[in-house]
């Protein structure tokens, strides 16, 4: 019996490998498109958007790998991580974040951006709202009625409120509230309002819900945060928690609706089909029923006791131009509201 010659050997065992190898390669293809990811860097709380997103694994299959952090501290991070980044969406809690990197986001498509409202995204296309949440005072029942508040956020310079007031100033919806006040103030009028409030030497908090919880104590008597956390509270404690809404009816800038909303930094990845899904009747169900906030598109039942976005009395700004948050910090800081 002959054996084949050695140089008809080694061509048999190159052909081999070679064969191994596009296999090899054609499975690794295969299995990439298959199995997808999707990298989102999250300024919402994990409480809050953690069982939209694991809806969103199960029902599209693509994984989802979250980072959690500020909507401000995680702007910072991408700006420094620029095209490094690994992050393929910014889920960020207010107008603010995503205008902080409007230099990475992409164009959204008209098909996905049109989900939404016109006011509640950006006229470029680059980020879209996924849910609102409107400013409002929170007061103690105890103490107050209806009556005793001011009609406008500009009420609350006066005296009579010193040591009455909370505040969470490193929060990321009260600095966009304060990038409205100099929208629609102007730089000096918003300067005053905050030596004003600093004046009468408001209480600081590190977020929206301590605030809520602080005015139902009694440890303050009014705070200035979004709408949503006083029915967290309600939904937890019953109608004997002592703290209620006040959504201030002149319609200036303590009135400003904010949104939730996504910018795609990876038009590659399935950031697109992310938003759709958040922007879906089940999805907008869910922030209506789960973290209380007001859908953004039509036929989604509000809470009791919330109401409809459309009636609520509101500045005529749009909300794409508080991206400004490198000035409103700056002015925070000049105040001594901020370190």
């Amino acid at each position: 019996m002959s054996f084949p010659s050695p140089v008809l050997r080694r061509i048999v065992t190159v052909a081999l490998f070679l064969a191994v190898v596009s296999i090899s390669i054609a499975c690794g293809s295969s299995h990439k498109e298959s199995s997808q990811e999707l990298v989102i860097y999250s300024g919402r709380s994990e409480s809050l958007v953690d069982p939209i997103l694991k809806r969103f694994e199960e029902v599209s299959g693509i994984d989802v790998k979250i980072r959690y952090g500020s909507t401000g501290a995680l702007a910072a991070t991408l700006l420094e991580e620029g095209d490094r980044t690994p992050a393929d969406m910014f889920f960020a809690q207010d107008p603010g974040g995503l205008g902080a990197i409007s230099e990475m986001l992409n164009p959204i498509s008209p098909d996905v951006l049109n989900l939404a409202p016109e006011w509640a995204r950006s006229p470029d296309g680059t980020w879209i709202g996924t849910s609102g949440r409107a400013r409002v005072v929170v007061y103690n029942t105890d103490n107050l009625s209806v009556e005793d508040l001011p009609t406008s956020i500009e009420g609350f310079t006066d005296p009579k409120w010193k040591g009455r007031i909370g505040w969470p100033p490193t929060n990321g919806s009260f600095q966009a509230m304060v990038t409205g006040m100099r929208l629609i103030w102007g730089e000096e009028k918003t300067r005053n309002w905050l030596d004003g409030i600093m004046a009468n030497e408001p209480v600081v908090y590190a977020k929206n819900a301590p605030t809520v919880q602080a005015v139902a104590n009694g440890e303050v008597d009014v705070g200035f945060v979004n709408h949503y956390y006083l029915h967290r509270f309600l939904a937890e404690e019953g109608d004997g928690f002592a703290a209620r809404n006040y959504y201030l009816p002149d319609g200036g800038p303590g009135s400003v609706v904010l949104v939730a909303g996504v910018g795609v930094i990876d038009v590659d990845s399935p950031a697109e089909e992310f938003i759709s899904f958040l922007l879906s009747e089940e999805s907008q169900q869910y922030f209506a029923d789960e973290t209380y906030e007001h859908p953004l598109i039509d036929g989604v039942a509000m809470q009791p006791g919330i109401p409809e976005v459309d009636s609520l009395p509101r500045p005529t700004i749009n909300i794409s131009d508080l991206g400004d948050l490198e000035n409103t910090q700056k002015l925070l800081r000049d105040a001594g509201v901020l370190p």
